[in-house]
């Protein structure tokens, strides 16, 4: 019997494997690159890609993202690990990177849940690093919990320029960006000082610091939403966990994403979210969906959105721009978002 050329053997071999892959990881073309049984380490890093090379890529998955699951990047006896998603094609030393944030309600949802997973992927086939974390979850009666959890996707932000050089990552072109608990936790990350803010360091010699935010669908104040004040924090100190009232003029260009037919979170959120950055004049677009429910990746369901950009030159002239699409997905907008502010 002849044996099948060593391409061939490769290609069949790869189809059984993606065919044996969970489903929506194959869907969304994610193929995992760590050793199976072995953990993972990003000193395996330049290993785990050199043995990607010259494998061929079928059908089944085209143009790949590679990922490498549950980094350590906290104190050795946290559970909550990150996950590293890299784009398809030549190593690079100055890639922008993208730290994203699961939601959940504060108290559950992981880095590789579906839109989790499914925004990472977007993100890393357009050429950007992804870190994907967890952080401490817990309900507001749990001691532990706030502000560890802002703390811990600070901490996010400060393991990727920390390790800028391993990762081909610029460290100076590091977004944040998240989802409903995970929206808020990015602009708290974004707009309130890593060192003097809630969970900030200062004693930390690497900075959490970013140049951009994505905050989709995020509550920014609680109160406003229905569930009080923030736990264990007191009136006075109360502000500070508003991203609403983190805005001053010094802070990164914010990304807003919402719909109108999202009832776990009230659309009115994201506008007053807008408002505070107007009134503080920080660079910022709201790109409303209208239809969209809640908790949605880069491709929602909804009937088109309608996008307001606002920014400021030098002298406080400020600029407005309206656009509007008849399709409901954001890839697009998205991207261009952050192509403006930390590149591709």
């Amino acid at each position: 019997m002849l044996s099948s050329p060593a391409p061939m053997r490769f290609l069949l071999l790869f189809a059984a494997a993606t065919l044996l892959a969970a489903p929506d990881q194959a869907r969304l073309r994610i193929y995992d690159i760590a050793e199976a049984g072995q953990p993972a380490a990003l000193a395996d890093l330049p290993r785990l890609r050199e043995a990607q090379k010259g494998k061929v890529f079928t059908m089944e998955m085209p143009n790949p993202v590679f990922r490498l699951s549950d980094l350590t990047f906290l104190a050795p006896e946290r559970k909550e690990k990150l996950d590293l998603y890299l784009p398809n094609g030549p190593a690079r030393s100055d890639r922008p990177a993208v730290v994203f944030i699961h939601g959940g309600g504060f108290t559950g949802g992981d880095k590789a849940e579906y839109r989790s997973a499914s925004v990472s992927a977007d993100l890393a086939r357009a050429g950007y690093v992804v870190v994907s974390c967890n952080y401490v979850l817990g309900p507001k009666t749990k001691e532990g919990v706030w502000p560890q959890n802002i703390a811990d996707c600070r901490d996010a932000v400060r393991w990727v320029r920390a390790h800028a050089k391993a990762l081909g990552v610029n460290p100076e072109k590091i977004a944040v960006a998240g989802g409903s608990a995970g929206g808020y936790l990015a602009l708290m990350v974004g707009l309130s000082d890593d060192k003097s803010g809630p969970g900030g360091n200062p004693k930390a010699t690497v900075s959490a610091q970013v140049a951009a935010v994505i905050d989709m669908y995020g509550v920014v104040n609680f109160s406003k939403h229905g569930k009080g004040d923030v736990p264990g924090v007191g009136a006075a100190q109360q502000a500070a966990y508003l991203p609403e009232q983190q805005a001053d003029a010094k802070d990164p260009p914010v990304l807003i994403l919402h719909g109108t037919a999202d009832t776990t979170v009230d659309i009115q959120q994201s506008r007053d979210m807008a408002a505070a950055l107007t009134k503080a004049k920080v660079a910022h677009e709201l790109i409303v969906v209208d239809g969209a429910p809640h908790t949605f990746d880069l491709h929602p369901k909804g009937k088109g959105w309608t996008r307001v950009a606002l920014r400021w030159a030098g002298n406080g002239n400020e600029t407005r721009k309206e656009t509007k699409s008849a399709q409901p997905d954001l890839a697009e907008p998205t991207l261009d978002f952050l192509a403006r502010t930390i590149g591709k």
